[in-house]
């Protein structure tokens, strides 16, 4: 297992068991999984630039999420988790106001585009550092 959103890291090469810093493997993986759903976020916030609709308030969110993954103070899982639905259905707003002619056809989109709150449970986002543990 691996942490890969942290900077504060053993000897500059990434965790490899628990956090330095105490952060569970679990929390890591929802920390990779609420990046990668940031990721979704940023493709459809282009799109929305593009068309003057983007809103400052979606710049913010952006800033704080990922700032949640970059200091180690939120390791409540239930919080992270509850950011990763917040971000999904941000997202979801976002895609609703742009016009439809100059949204991609689905087949056309990268997977980070068509993450689904089922599907972040069942992609590999990064590198899951509880793979091995049965957790």
């Amino acid at each position: 297992m691996s942490f890969n959103q942290c900077q504060e890291t053993l000897n500059s090469k990434g965790c490899t068991k628990n956090g330095v810093c105490g952060k569970k493997g679990e929390v890591a993986d929802l920390q990779d999984r609420l990046l990668y759903v940031l990721k979704s976020i940023a493709f459809y916030n282009l799109k929305a630039r593009s068309e003057d609709l983007n809103e400052e308030a979606t710049d913010r969110f952006i800033l704080d999420n990922l700032f949640a993954t970059l200091t180690n103070t939120n390791f409540d899982r239930k919080a992270i988790e509850s950011l990763i639905i917040k971000e999904l259905n941000l997202r979801d707003a976002i895609i609703a106001q742009i016009p439809a002619d100059k949204l991609a056809a689905e087949k056309d989109l990268p997977a980070v585009a068509t993450v689904t709150p089922k599907s972040i449970e069942d992609t590999d986002v990064a590198v899951h550092s509880t793979h091995d543990e049965g957790i």
